[in-house]
């Protein structure tokens, strides 16, 4: 099971630490985890993630380009349509990108290395959800996020009913989100046994783990990322 850690700000080279698959920085202004300034070096291994809420489509390019992002997260009201326009952009700087050459040390070319940007569409979940939303999503964006419906676009603090998910009709990974904390470990591992967790690709988790908004919490992280490996072992010898 993949994990995700968003709202980073204050102390992302210590969460790095833990080796996560995802840090998630939240480029929408009025969040108390707006992320500005400068991006820390990060190991190769972790995928750093935009967050964004119905920003224009060259914001969001200019951010993907100035801070290197490895996946966008579109948390608003994004149509599919302003989907396919970021995938195609994407495409067509791949293309432009295995077009080009370098010359390493010894003066010899080689091809250019490229790093995938994934698109991951968000949708919130209160106490029940219409799938059938998902449909025009498919086959432009590489993963989905369940997250709880509340004031906020994110970082409400509190879970969705998981049952809902026992009807999903994809087979489209996704990222499960929302209020998850400590607090949730034995339900989660619960979830992650049902048949409901199939398609379930990573854990999201942000405001659970915080001593301050974009400050978090190293040994509650740490006592979460045990316990998701514990359930992972357990699964392997089911």
């Amino acid at each position: 099971m993949k994990l995700k850690i968003c709202g980073m700000n204050h102390n992302p080279e210590e969460v790095a630490t833990l080796k996560p698959d995802y840090l998630g920085f939240i480029f929408w202004e009025p969040s108390s985890r707006y992320f500005s300034g400068e991006m820390p070096v990060l190991p190769n291994s972790i995928k750093k993630v935009g967050v964004f809420v119905d920003t224009p489509l060259e914001e969001v390019l200019e951010k993907v380009a100035q801070y290197q992002l490895d996946a966008v997260q579109l948390h608003g009201q994004e149509s599919a349509e302003y989907c396919v326009e970021l995938k195609d952009y994407f495409l067509s700087i791949r293309a432009q990108s295995r077009n080009q050459k370098k010359l390493d040390e010894n003066g010899v070319s080689t091809p250019l290395d490229l790093t995938d940007t994934e698109i991951i569409k968000v949708f919130s979940i209160k106490d029940d959800f219409d799938f059938d939303v998902l449909k025009d999503y498919e086959g432009v964006c590489d993963y989905f996020l369940f997250d709880t419906k509340g004031k906020l676009p994110g970082g409400n603090g509190y879970t969705f009913d998981w049952s809902v998910l026992e009807r999903y009709p994809s087979n489209k990974p996704y990222f499960l989100s929302g209020g998850i904390g400590l607090d949730s470990v034995e339900k989660l591992q619960a979830f992650l046994e049902s048949p409901a967790s199939k398609y379930c690709f990573a854990i999201d988790v942000n405001s659970k783990f915080e001593k301050a908004p974009g400050l978090k919490n190293i040994d509650e992280l740490n006592q979460f990322i045990e316990s998701l490996k514990s359930g992972d072992n357990k699964k392997k010898n089911l």
